[in-house]
């Protein structure tokens, strides 16, 4: 799963920065974020788990009954933000709501009854190198497994995510938090408990930050924006209670069509979202804002700022690529193609089916309603010959690429079937997720090159892996076949010499190069721009015209880059920025002029602090917090600091700011409070720990 919403990741998030250079009264220096925390569950015996097929039945009868027989019962009905669910959709669209039923998307986020549970249960037990599960039937679906406190304990199966590939049981904790339990059920595999999270982070015990149970595994905050509609999560922080609410488990027809109060009352289809009425871009959001990780401008608990479909992505959401401000990602490939399943909005809007072609998700996919094949790829007119490409070709592919499809024997060079396929040659399934292979949608020539020298796979590679199919003969072969294809193989070429760190040293040139092709992806030559700045800060002023760029994305991430740059040079250049039409550029401006002590940036942290909705950001109050309290004005920097951790209760960094502004007043319950909240979300955080022991915590 990817992460979301974390305190200090977000690019832009200069605080972190500020804080290194701190006031630090308690004399500790500030540690790297990490984890945060979680409640105890119920301690059950640890008697052998076990359920006769009686009981189990009657736990069936006993689930169904709990939620009313409806899996797809809302948490509160009480959503506001004119979101009226589905079963109000259905009284008018009975048809589309019957397909849509039959969907993945339907069951994105079910209850745990007998109905919507795909994995095993009863006396299955997993133990894994770290980790260890035993799937229990009783009256309910429960998972005995290691809980915070080091010790055996068995917790409730609430919820499920998923169950097409992969399904996921969700505990619900007394303060409200839901936790994604440490196993999961591999649907498609050998049909298995697998633990996914200790294949890809390692061993995993309490203390490490992606243990199931702690503050960075929690699903209300890091997956049901994506698993729900209408989601609205709520925090008290006086009760350290967390609330749920939505207007739909699963991804309904408001996900797709918006909010939906205006038209159930007129019936206007005008007042109701159409996908294929609205613009192209509008259009790619409504897939975007979940099959793409994104940093979203809003906290997660802003519900008033929270996304909708119909609205414009760019003021919402930030796509993630392979740098996001100093964090590099895991999930790419060195050629800017990701190579992790989720990711599909970042590899299409870098393919040139989208940059030259303009296609979205829509040009292949159709409505989870529609009258589609499998992951809701559009049947085809007609089905296309035997040994001929496959029904996708004909549906995604044939309609921009008739003459090629019909020369698909002479145009692949290959004379079965499966490589005359477009999708095997342009969309290889090299993107992992979870344990299963995907295709790639940043649909492209296949570059042995490319394997060569920098370790990424190519389409070729897949079905060619005898000893004699070196990177070197394949390109050779390539070379032959298609003269044109090496042209197009230098942009991927390019991308990875000047993102790879394995050569970073070489990389300035191509580095540049990509900066300057303005016919590159944003998102691409937005990730040029960090690494430029990471690694060659004196050539940083090349950046400045990006701050012109009619992208906000790009004008965000350049302003972003020359933060990382120290270029304090540029500051007027920047500062000319506050008053972009983009919230996601002002914001990064002001943060940025702050990191660089800007006479302009209080000014601007005061504009963006003052008025709605900027007013709703968490950072700027915190930078603002900051840098009164270094000029004493205390009281008016610890009203800054609190507003910005009411917007976002786990913004760890002010509260441990804010702890040490309260103890510079000896406010000393005002200061172990705010540490026992950061202690609550960061349990390992050591500048938390140094100062709770320096007040006698104990710890």
């Amino acid at each position: 799963m990817p992460l979301r919403f974390a305190a200090c990741t977000h690019a832009g998030c200069f605080f972190a920065i500020a804080l290194s250079a701190s006031m630090a009264w308690f004399g500790c220096s500030k540690s790297k974020e990490e984890a945060p925390a979680e409640p105890s569950a119920t301690a059950v015996a640890p008697s052998a788990p076990g359920a006769s097929a009686q009981a189990a039945q009657a736990g069936d009868a006993a689930a169904e009954a709990a939620h009313g027989g409806d899996a797809s019962a809302p948490v509160h009905e009480a959503v506001k933000s004119g979101y009226v669910g589905q079963k109000r959709c259905a009284e008018c669209h009975a048809k589309q709501n019957e397909a849509f039923s039959h969907d993945w998307h339907a069951r994105a986020l079910s209850r745990a009854t007998p109905s919507q549970v795909v994995g095993r249960f009863g006396n299955l037990h997993f133990k894994g190198t770290s980790s260890e599960a035993w799937m229990l039937r009783e009256k309910n679906y429960q998972v005995r497994t290691v809980g915070a406190s080091g010790e055996l304990a068995t917790f409730s199966v609430d919820w499920v995510l998923g169950g097409k590939r992969m399904q996921d049981p969700v505990t619900v904790f007394p303060d409200g938090r839901w936790q994604v339990l440490p196993v999961y059920y591999h649907v498609t595999g050998k049909g298995e408990w697998v633990d996914y999270t200790e294949n890809k982070q390692g061993a995993l015990t309490p203390d490490h930050p992606f243990f199931w149970s702690n503050f960075r595994r929690m699903a209300n905050r890091e997956c049901l924006d994506c698993h729900v509609t209408g989601i609205g999560v709520h925090y008290e922080r006086a009760a350290h209670q967390w609330r749920t609410e939505m207007a739909d488990a699963g991804v309904t027809c408001e996900s797709c069509h918006g909010p939906g109060e205006r038209h159930a009352e007129s019936l206007d289809p005008d007042d109701i979202v159409r996908p294929r009425k609205v613009p192209d871009a509008v259009g790619l959001a409504l897939c975007a804002q979940c099959h793409g990780p994104r940093n979203p401008l809003f906290p997660v608990l802003d519900r008033a700022n929270h996304f909708a479909a119909g609205q414009n992505y760019d003021e919402h959401y930030q796509a993630l690529g392979i740098v996001d401000g100093r964090q590099h990602s895991g999930d790419f490939f060195v050629d800017g193609r990701p190579k992790t399943s989720s990711f599909e909005y970042q590899a299409l809007i870098q393919s040139r089916c989208h940059l030259e072609g303009k296609a979205t998700c829509l040009s292949c996919h159709t409505a989870p309603h529609g009258n589609h094949d499998a992951n809701e790829v559009k049947k085809p007119d007609r089905a296309p010959p035997a040994g001929g490409p496959s029904r996708t070709d004909a549906s995604a592919c044939k309609g921009c690429h008739e003459p090629l499809f019909a020369k698909a024997k002479e145009h692949s060079h290959h004379t079965s079937a499966q490589a005359q396929s477009c999708v095997a040659c342009h969309m290889p399934k090299v993107v992992t997720g979870v344990l299963d292979s995907f295709a790639d949608h940043a649909i492209d020539v296949p570059v042995p090159e490319n394997t060569a020298r920098h370790g990424v796979p190519n389409a070729c590679g897949t079905c060619h892996k005898h000893e004699k199919d070196t990177p070197e003969t394949l390109s050779r072969a390539i070379a032959a076949w298609w003269p044109r294809a090496a042209e197009r193989a230098q942009r991927r070429i390019r991308i990875a010499d000047a993102f790879d760190d394995k050569t970073k040293d070489q990389s300035l040139a191509p580095l540049q190069a990509v900066l300057a092709d303005t016919k590159e992806a944003s998102l691409v030559r937005g990730g040029a721009a960090a690494l430029l700045a990471e690694r060659f800060p004196k050539e940083a002023r090349a950046l400045v015209p990006l701050l012109r760029a009619p992208d906000s994305f790009l004008r965000t991430h350049a302003v972003q880059a020359l933060g990382v740059a120290g270029a304090k040079d540029t500051a007027p250049e920047i500062a000319a920025l506050g008053r972009d039409p983009s919230l996601f550029v002002r914001e990064a401006a002001a943060l940025v002029l702050a990191q660089f002590g800007d006479n302009h940036a209080e000014s601007q942290l005061r504009t963006l602090t003052g008025s709605a909705p900027s007013n709703a950001l968490p950072r700027p109050h915190a930078v603002l917090g900051f840098a009164l309290a270094k000029r004493g004005q205390m009281e008016e920097a610890i009203s800054e600091l609190e507003r910005a951790v009411d917007l976002q209760p786990y913004f760890v960094d002010a509260l441990v700011v804010l702890a040490d502004l309260y103890a510079k007043q000896n406010r000393l319950d005002r200061t172990r409070a705010r540490l026992d909240e950061a202690l609550r979300f960061d349990p390992q955080n050591a500048a938390v720990k140094s100062r709770l022991r320096m007040l006698g915590g104990g710890l």
